[in-house]
């Protein structure tokens, strides 16, 4: 069942090749969403300051990750689908490992930084609260990211196995993976924040510890999975060796995509700021109900957004450059339909989603929560266009276009309207949840009449050229 050949994805219907691969990563996704509810609902029964704290300390984690995870595993996904689809399998290995020990070396460099640098960096940024709330706040979301930094290795690592897996058109075993870990942590939570048996009560540091252990238990069945010689063999001993060439080719792609992850995960670091100082404890609570709903609109987006990655990738690899070009546009109409349901659903009953989530919700908090998940419901089906376009860009290579448009996105868009709307025109923190959706709305918008110029323009010719060029 939703077995897929390079001979499905190269040559097969289209949409039977995106779903069957899209699947098991929507499936993922919705196993991840049901990790942070359930880290959520844990955290919410230690205190109300654990749940703020996460809040708090997700955009700058969100940053590490970019800095860390996104260069290996776009860079191996695409690298892995281009070379599988052109049957250079020696190629896909090699790609493979060169991944992996990018993914590790990154983890290292970023990770132990960040746990040194933790309260000092939680503190700056926790400028505009009242002393009374910024330093238990700050206390908490120190303890939380510095068990998260230490545990990037492995967190990089799982991630560069999965985009493996991905690119090769396996993406049942990175859903595996992620059922291994997502229940490995689910099991842990409550054991390691409140204690038992041999488990000690960590608190907080127990939420992040149990996310660590997870993706190393996901680490794990990867490694049996390639050792009983899975697809083939995707790691060979021939391609265990270090070229830097191969590392630079692999950071040319993944690179840009790691540099938009910082571009918009830097903003909303500030937007952060912003909803402090606009918004106070409701606003943040609020702030925070909304990005945790959202994550609900990223499991298709996201799902399909990796799954035309490695269908344009193989594609292109194959010398199909109109056929890449069907896939992009199919996944558009697939997740613009999918997160448009979704986006009619949270706006209809925004207050139950609110109080299911976090049930002690109340007064101005719960107000706002319940008109920024109204205002969010209306950009979703955006971002369904937003993450395939992108997704489309990358599978050629051009993860500088998904670059310099997630910086227009979040630094000449959401930002400026955050701050003027805030501050300039006294609309309050509700700007800033305008803010996201516009964006959201502009960046589809912007997206979606460049790729159409530059696929007229040849762009997938080249692609495939680029693709096809004797390497090995």
């Amino acid at each position: 069942m939703l077995d897929l050949s390079p001979e499905d994805i190269t040559e097969g219907p289209l949409s039977r090749a995106l779903v069957f691969l899209s699947a098991p990563l929507l499936a993922q996704n919705l196993v991840l969403v049901a990790q942070e509810v359930i880290d959520l609902f844990w955290l919410g029964r230690l205190s109300g300051d654990a749940v703020a704290a996460t809040g708090f300390v997700f955009p700058v984690m969100a940053l590490l990750f970019a800095l860390a995870v996104f260069a290996p595993y776009v860079g191996t996904q695409v690298l892995v689908s281009q070379r599988v689809g052109g049957e250079n399998r020696s190629g896909a290995r090699r790609a493979v490992f060169t991944g992996f020990a990018v993914a590790i070396g990154g983890g290292f460099l970023v990770g132990i930084p960040a746990f040194l640098g933790a309260r000092p960096a939680l503190e700056l940024l926790a400028f505009a609260q009242p002393e009374a709330v910024t330093e238990t706040v700050t206390r908490l979301g120190a303890a939380y990211l510095g068990v998260i930094a230490l545990g990037l290795p492995v967190l990089a690592a799982t991630d560069a196995a999965e985009a493996s897996f991905v690119g090769w058109g396996d993406s049942r075993a990175s859903l595996w993976m992620n059922l291994v870990a997502v229940g490995s942590n689910i099991v842990l939570d409550p054991l390691l924040i409140f204690g038992a048996g041999p488990f000690p009560a960590l608190g907080i540091r127990g939420a992040a510890l149990a996310t660590v252990l997870g993706s190393a238990f996901g680490f794990v069945l990867a490694t049996g999975f390639v050792l009983r010689g899975r697809n083939e063999g995707m790691v060979s001993r021939a391609a265990a060796r270090l070229d830097l060439d191969e590392v630079r080719e692999l950071l040319d792609i993944g690179l840009p995509t790691a540099g938009q992850q910082v571009a918009s995960q830097s903003v909303r670091i500030v937007i952060v700021a912003v909803v402090f100082a606009a918004g106070g404890a409701a606003g943040l609570a609020a702030y925070i109900v909304g990005a945790r709903v959202a994550t609900i609109a990223f499991v298709p987006a996201s799902g399909l957004q990796q799954a035309t990655q490695s269908i344009v990738g193989q594609n292109l690899g194959a010398s199909n450059p109109g056929r890449a070009n069907r896939a992009t546009w199919l996944g558009v109409a697939l997740a613009v339909g999918a997160l448009s349901a979704v986006g009619v659903v949270q706006w209809l009953v925004p207050g139950a989603i609110a109080t299911l989530l976090v049930p002690e919700l109340s007064g101005e908090a719960f107000s706002l929560s319940v008109t920024y998940l109204e205002i969010l419901a209306y950009g979703y089906p955006a971002i369904g266009a937003v993450y395939i376009f992108q997704g489309g860009f990358n599978g050629a290579r051009r993860t500088r276009t998904s670059f310099v448009a997630s910086v227009l996105q979040y630094w000449v868009v959401r930002l400026p309207i955050a701050l003027v709307g805030a501050f300039a025109l006294m609309v309050g923190v509700s700007a800033v949840f305008w803010a996201v959706t516009l964006s959201n709305i502009a960046a589809a918008l912007g997206l979606g009449w460049y790729y159409r110029y530059s696929t007229r323009d040849g762009m997938f010719e080249r692609a495939t050229d680029a693709a096809t060029s004797p390497a090995d």
